[in-house]
């Protein structure tokens, strides 16, 4: 059985060894291990990487002359996908204490739980946490045979807009394969990462990671690695890549570049390949990544995502308290209408 990816001690492990969760970089480790169980945690001074955004509660913090940083974080560095939050077996009261200690130890303004599966929220269900939400969307596995019949969902004008959109790609003379761990060679890794990079160095950033972990996770994770690779057809030029996450349920869509702006290039890239080798493993959901109300139309629907707050300072556990239960009004109605939007068919098949 393949367990989820980004709970693996590899995974973390890269991290921190190619410099990307370190104190220099705002990520300083403090993982509590007890009895064969461990949970993941962090000290944090600031909430870049994390995507659950709370800098207005920082700035309430300073505006009344308390620190917010530093905080203690529990999530999977720079990868909001939902998921188990620790291994091994932690009854409710002795993770609490745990996180306790910590933040005493740490001086730390809080505790912050990120993208918990409705396991580990259960778990925690009688501790002293907020509940937040936000609306991301994922792709559900319908038993579908193949990719048509996926389509087949689809209203009439919508399913001939994703068809036009996969045809530009042969029209452009774009030639896609997917690649599974062994099969990724060195010099398609090399190729990934200067795509990787790019998408940062766009905006003006520098990218979280670098080589280093891309190579660890490779060679220590390869057999969950799926990549996605582009060439000109006519220069047989690499043009563009993803990379994927799997395990024996779920396909996770995470990094992506292009060194060429082509029409539709992304959307064939990061979602209608990722749905194509979800149905041809039989995966049963497909998590893009956040963000991007473009995927409604392209099958994805919305569902709700979850984090878990405590702040020490007990005025503001009160405040983020109420902002949470009306935020949660807000997230709620917006996945409402976002579902009205979804492409299927009104008679349910």
């Amino acid at each position: 059985m393949t367990s989820y990816p980004f709970l693996n001690p590899a995974f973390f492990q890269a991290l921190q060894q190619c410099g990307a969760t370190t104190p220099e970089t705002g990520w300083s480790p403090c993982h509590v291990e007890r009895e064969g169980a461990w949970l993941p945690l962090y000290g944090r001074n600031h909430s870049r990487g994390e995507y659950v955004f709370d800098f207005s509660w920082a700035d309430a913090y300073q505006r009344h002359g308390l620190a917010y940083y530093p905080k203690l974080v529990t999530s999977v560095p720079f990868t909001p996908v939902v998921g188990p939050r620790w291994l091994g077996d932690w009854s409710p009261d002795a993770l609490w204490q745990a996180v306790s200690e910590q933040m005493t130890a740490q001086q730390a303004s809080g505790w912050h739980l990120l993208f918990p599966d409705q396991l580990s929220r259960e778990a925690l269900v009688e501790l002293p946490l907020v509940s937040r939400q936000a609306c991301h969307f994922r792709w559900f596995n319908r038993d579908y045979a193949d990719f048509e019949g996926f389509l087949a969902r689809f209203q009439s004008r919508k399913r001939k807009n994703l068809r036009k959109e996969r045809r530009r790609i042969q029209e452009q003379g774009i030639q896609v394969e997917r690649r599974r761990g062994a099969e990724i060679q060195p010099d398609d890794w090399a190729f990934f990462y200067r795509c990787y990079a790019s998408t940062y160095l766009k905006r003006g950033q520098m990218p979280y990671l670098n080589e280093a972990f891309f190579a660890t996770v490779a060679e220590q994770q390869g057999d969950q690695l799926m990549m996605v690779l582009a060439r000109d057809g006519n220069t047989q030029a690499p043009i563009a890549a993803a990379l994927y996450f799997f395990d024996d349920t779920q396909l996770y869509g995470r990094y992506w570049g292009c060194l060429q702006e082509r029409d539709c290039l992304h959307f064939e890239m990061c979602y209608y390949q990722g749905i194509e080798f979800a149905i041809e493993q039989q995966l049963q959901e497909f998590d893009p990544g956040v963000q991007g109300e473009h995927k409604i139309l392209r099958g994805f629907e919305p569902v709700i995502t979850w984090s878990m707050h405590h702040l020490r300072e007990p005025a503001f556990q009160r405040a983020i308290g109420d902002f949470c239960e009306e935020e949660a009004l807000h997230v709620q109605r917006y996945q409402d209408e976002a579902r009205t939007l979804l492409p299927f068919r009104r008679d349910g098949v």
